[in-house]
């Protein structure tokens, strides 16, 4: 057989091969183009103060900013040209999750808090966690406290034994002052 004829053969071979290989290659390959099996890792960016409905029943119209600040914590945005408000922004992005952003404005006359904006219905502490928790199967949230059974069922801490210091062993040591 001709070295030409071999060479051939071999590639044809080879091209064979290398498409049988690749047959299966396209149902590894998602819609968005990427593999689902190897994902780049993102990182997850939150900023600003989560504000619940929770949080924002503790405010009162007529509170101080001082008030405020203690229970919402530092506003993320405060203007020295518009000094009487205070935004609060809060965004989210985790993979996984849709991200999320939102604002509330406080407007205070001199020290006073005058009104709350919101943008929309905040969500309850036990939805906004649902709604960043990815890794939950089947999307429910996990509870945030134990139920009276569950705390029933723990085992109490073992008393501690406090036992009395051990003095060092005792030294003598000569009389400040000699004997008269």
């Amino acid at each position: 057989m001709p070295l030409f004829a071999t060479v051939r053969t071999c590639l044809m071979l080879g091209a064979v091969g290398t498409a049988v290989a690749l047959t299966g290659c396209e149902s590894l390959v998602s819609k968005d183009g990427l593999t689902d099996f190897v994902k780049p890792y993102s990182v997850e960016i939150v900023q600003g103060n989560v504000l619940t409905k929770e949080l924002m029943a503790r405010v009162q119209v007529g509170m101080t900013r001082t008030q405020v600040r203690d229970q919402l914590g530092s506003p993320l945005l405060t203007d020295i040209f518009h000094g009487d408000r205070w935004d609060y922004v809060f965004t989210i992005r985790r993979r996984g999750t849709e991200p999320q952003r939102r604002s509330v404005v406080l407007m205070f006359d001199a020290d006073r808090l005058v009104s709350v904006d919101t943008g929309g219905e905040l969500p309850s502490e036990v939805a906004f966690v649902a709604s960043i928790d990815s890794a939950s199967p089947d999307g429910r949230a996990q509870p945030l406290a134990l139920s009276d059974g569950e705390l029933k069922s723990l085992k109490p801490p073992p008393k501690a034994v406090v036992e009395p210091p051990v003095a060092p062993p005792g030294r003598v040591y000569p009389p400040l002052e000699p004997p008269r």
